[in-house]
């Protein structure tokens, strides 16, 4: 150990500030062994104990960067940054804000711990009975497979998971067990009335709205497998989801009402994940609900363009941007691989990553 101190030092000593991440991001051993003093020290420039403007905007600089070259960041995410990261808001970092940022957020950034997790890529969704073809966007949901396969077999996550929609037969969502319950007298469809996709509210203590739905991923059978092409990864975690017959649950997550959770959350608990890229079917229904969860849930978020697939144009552009407004970011699959590795560090889930390490704080958290 002290002689790879002593070769953290030398390097501390020896390179240019900008490149001082790229030579430590995901390499747990440097991250570990780097003294905290001399880091600050290699961007305190003029060494009067503090990072000022100029300094700061250095230590951004050598943290945002893809592929070597740092991120134009806008004056306004500079000032961003420096309202959450600058706690007496003197316009200058102080050590002691320096160190107090490593750990939940600056190791975040140079060495994330990355989930994929697939969204209910099962059989009715692709070719049976609520093939999103059949959907107004008329997308085909065997496109994503091989995107999702390139995805799992090239990319280094850490976590993988599935979710599947795992229905029992009397499960609210389905337009034939309308008769089941009682409408409330708010619903604006009578039962009479309902075709596919309407939105009824049905009676109860509290009134649950619901969109109705073909019969669709019924526990056990083969709509409610995994598409046969899918790639399946060894040490997968599976989430089964919506197997309450009175709620429905789109997001992986928790259900449509918060009233149950899966075990999504205490599996990338314990797993320290950072990072949750989100892809499969629908965009703009379970896939989108599962990202904005993650999102409220703290996790630097990325939905997977094209390894994702939707039921509606209106609804997958209002998804994007309900999305977007809430600090996810949305990539193409061939942008992944870098970031997940580092080599891709964006100032936009830096920021998401400090808004939420601050919320948590405020909150009581570490």
């Amino acid at each position: 150990m002290a002689e790879w101190n002593g070769v953290v030092g030398w390097f501390l000593s020896s390179c240019d500030p900008l490149n001082f991440f790229d030579r430590i991001k995901k390499n747990k051993a440097a991250i570990h062994s780097v003294r905290l003093d001399e880091c600050f020290a290699h961007f305190d420039c003029d060494r009067d104990t503090f990072l000022n403007p100029d300094e700061f905007e250095l230590l951004m600089k050598a943290l945002f960067k893809k592929k070597g070259i740092p991120y134009d960041l806008t004056e306004k995410q500079l000032f961003d940054f420096q309202q959450l990261l600058i706690e007496n808001r003197d316009g200058k970092l102080g050590f002691e804000e320096f160190k107090n940022c490593w750990s939940p957020w600056i190791k975040q950034i140079v060495d994330p711990v990355s989930a994929l997790v697939i969204v209910d890529v099962q059989n009715d969704f692709i070719s049976g009975s609520l093939s999103i073809e059949r959907c107004p966007a008329g997308q085909d949901g065997r496109v994503i497979v091989p995107v999702i396969n390139d995805l799992i077999e090239n990319v280094d996550f850490d976590v993988i998971v599935y979710s599947l929609d795992w229905h029992p037969e009397d499960h609210i969502s389905f337009i034939d067990n309308i008769h089941l319950r009682p409408l409330h007298s708010s619903s604006k469809v009578n039962a009479e009335e309902a075709c596919c996709y309407d939105r009824v509210v049905f009676d109860g203590p509290s009134p649950v709205q619901q969109v109705l739905w073909p019969r669709h991923c019924v526990q056990g059978t083969w709509g409610s497998q995994l598409h046969p092409h899918l790639k399946v990864a060894s040490n997968a975690i599976y989430i089964k989801k919506g197997i309450s017959p009175d709620i429905d649950s789109y997001s992986a997550f928790w259900d449509n009402q918060k009233l149950s959770s899966t075990e999504l959350q205490s599996k990338l608990c314990d797993a320290n994940v950072t990072d949750v890229y989100v892809c499969g079917l629908a965009y703009d229904i379970c896939v989108g609900s599962t990202a904005l969860h993650s999102l409220e849930l703290g996790y630097r978020t990325i939905l997977v363009d094209d390894a994702s697939r939707g039921v509606s144009d209106s609804g997958i552009k209002d998804m994007k941007k309900k999305l977007r407004d809430s600090g996810a970011i949305i990539v193409n699959s061939t942008e992944v691989s870098d970031m997940v590795g580092a080599v891709d560090r964006r100032p936009e889930l830096g920021l998401s990553a400090a808004v939420s390490w601050k919320t948590t704080q405020k909150r009581g958290g570490s």
